[in-house]
Formats: structure tokens, sequence, C-alpha cells
């Protein structure tokens, strides 16, 4: 629970979208889960509903009439960390691998379904509040159904029994658990676990979270924890049994 709600304060969401049902269906799926909704149906208004009304989160359509949405990101990223949410009809993975290095916190495809959008917000408002606090939230514990990672200590742990990682596959861990729920392109990857003069080693990150699967899920085939975007990167799971059926149709496409 963040500082906001534990204070009895609405979380602040603020739409832009440029058709108006759809906008209209997200605010009363949002206002029924208890957040404070605001609308804009342009990237200019957008903005300036940003700036004036300082929302906690921004859900984004990147296709506007007056702007393209990645701009806005841009333009966004220059002064704030407001978490954003694409919600989009493109579904290329260009599309989505552009908008999340741009700063965009996490991307879905319409049409969508109002329980991912839901899930995928509240991750992305657990790691702004973390941020916000200094990181001084952060657990050195992560635990996703088997899944324990015992990071003060640097154990692993699966159905209770310790499972051994190389160096290199326990760095690639912990930059999922530290991001847990989100989603890690490649390119982040090579650049948190192998560095700068790795980014052109695109096989690294598929390897590796292949020989982490072989590990740590049940069946590496039809992964429970670490699943694909496909094209785009992989994200580890945060709310166990959370995720929709089209992840796990794409779980373990590498």
């Amino acid at each position: 629970m963040s500082a906001k709600e534990s204070a009895g304060m609405a979380t602040h969401v603020l739409v832009i979208e440029d058709d108006a049902p759809i906008r209209r269906f997200l605010q009363a799926a949002l206002e029924n889960q208890g957040y404070e909704v605001a609308e804009a149906e342009t990237g200019r208004q957008g903005i300036e509903r940003i700036l004036s009304r300082m929302p906690d989160l921004v859900v984004l359509d990147l296709g506007l009439p007056d702007m393209d949405g990645m701009d806005i990101i841009g333009r966004v990223r220059e002064w704030s960390q407001v978490p954003i949410v694409i919600l989009s009809a493109r579904g290329q993975e260009n599309d989505k691998v552009n908008a999340l290095n741009a700063g965009a916190d996490d991307y879905l495809t319409k049409p969508f379904g109002v329980p991912e959008l839901l899930a995928r917000i509240r991750v992305a408002l657990r790691h702004a509040a973390v941020l916000k606090a200094g990181g001084q939230e952060e657990s050195s514990r992560f635990q996703v159904g088997d899944l324990l990672v015992d990071l003060a200590n640097r154990r692993v742990f699966v159905g209770g029994r310790e499972v051994h990682l190389t160096p290199i596959e326990y760095r690639l861990l912990t930059t999922f658990v530290r991001n847990p729920g989100k989603v890690l392109t490649h390119r982040h990857l090579l650049q948190e676990v192998w560095g700068p003069g790795c980014l052109n080693q695109t096989h690294y990150p598929r390897m590796y979270v292949a020989s982490l699967r072989h590990k740590l899920e049940e069946d590496p085939a039809e992964p429970r924890y670490l699943l694909t975007e496909q094209g785009v990167g992989y994200r580890l799971v945060e709310e166990y049994g959370g995720e929709m059926p089209a992840d796990r149709g794409a779980a373990a496409s590498p």
C-alpha cells in the first residue's frame, strides 16, 4: 500500500486517449478500483494536465491526433519520472522496444484485459513508490510462488530446495528481482548485466534466460516466473497466477 493510500488519499491516474469510448471504459474500470481519473484527448492537453495535476500515473495511447505518443514520453521524461503505461493498438515489436527504451514503464497492446492492465498499473505504482522513498522500501527477500531469492545472503531457493547459479545467472536474476513485473528489454539487460561493451551480443539474454529457466522452472517450456515479451525482452512475474493467457502462450519463446 502506498503512502497516499495509507493516508486515505486516492491515487490519481491521467488517461491520455483520443478514443472517447475507450476513455469512458478506462475511467469506469479505474474508478471502480478507487483511482481518481482525469482525461485528455490530445497530446498537448495531456502534457498540460501532467504539469498542472501532477498525476501518480499516466496511461498513454501512442496514436494521438496532434502528436505521437513517443514524443510525449520524451518530453515528460525531461522533467518527470511519473510512471507511464502505454496502451496502444501498435503491436509491432519495434514500437514496444522503442517506447520502453524511451522511458515508458510498461506496454499493453489493444485489445487488452482489464485485470492485466490493473496488475501492470499496481506494479508501476509500487516501483515509483520505492524510487520516491530512495529505495528504502526495497526488501532483501523476494518471493513469488515457490521461488525465493535471498539478496542479503545471495541464495536462491525453489520449493525449499537451494539452487546454485553461476555469477552471470545470479546477476541476471537479481536484475529481474529488482524490477519485478516490469518488462526489461534486451538492451537494458545487456547494459545492466554485461555492460556497455556487450550491447551487440544480442544472444546473451536468450542463452542465460534459458539457463535460468532450466534451474528455476518446473517446466522450462511453460515457464511460470520468467516470461517472454516476444521480440522485446523478458519479465519476472510479481503476482503469481496473475498473468494473462497471452503471456502464457508466448512465455517460452526466445
